[in-house]
């Protein structure tokens, strides 16, 4: 139906962007210019904000779109690029301290989730991030178990408020 072939247009074009699991100038482009858009909060799901992290390297403030799934009240990140991401070691680094931003900004502490909690929450992300489908390999319409077999390789945070 129409919902499967922009899916299958998405990820093909999401593979383009993210050949061999990095963003390319592309991607980057695509990337900042999103980040700016969410910041700003308008016109965007509330789910879908800004990451601000420090870069470990640099130090300056590295800012990313990220979709934002929410389970039982609890709200979360997830890499879909896994640990080729820069954005989890950055967390990791700055000790899981962060910035959302989504029309305002909303300081966090970042925690990591142990992969046996990783499924359901890997499946939410896959509903309300459609764009991520194209990294993770296992159908955004599965239950959650099959989910199991991939949720060791994707970093998933718990959002703390500070």
């Amino acid at each position: 139906m129409l919902t499967d072939l922009l899916d299958r247009i998405n990820r093909r074009v999401d593979r383009f962007l993210y050949r061999g699991g990095r963003p390319h100038l592309t991607a980057r482009m695509v990337n900042a210019a999103t980040a700016r858009f969410f910041a700003r909060g308008f016109l965007t799901q509330p789910e879908w904000v800004t990451l601000e992290v420090r870069g470990r390297r640099s130090g300056h403030p590295v800012a990313l779109p990220v979709a934002v799934p929410e389970i039982a009240g609890e709200r979360y990140l997830v890499s879909m690029l896994g640990e080729r991401a820069q954005w989890p070691r950055n967390v990791r680094a700055a000790h899981g301290h962060a910035t959302l931003v989504h029309g305002s900004r909303e300081p966090v502490l970042l925690a990591e989730v142990d992969p046996a909690a990783r499924p359901a929450i890997i499946k939410e992300y896959l509903r309300i991030a459609p764009g991520a489908r194209a990294h993770i390999p296992v159908d955004h319409r599965a239950p959650v178990a099959d989910f199991e077999a991939v949720a060791a390789q994707l970093p998933v945070f718990r959002v703390v408020p500070l």
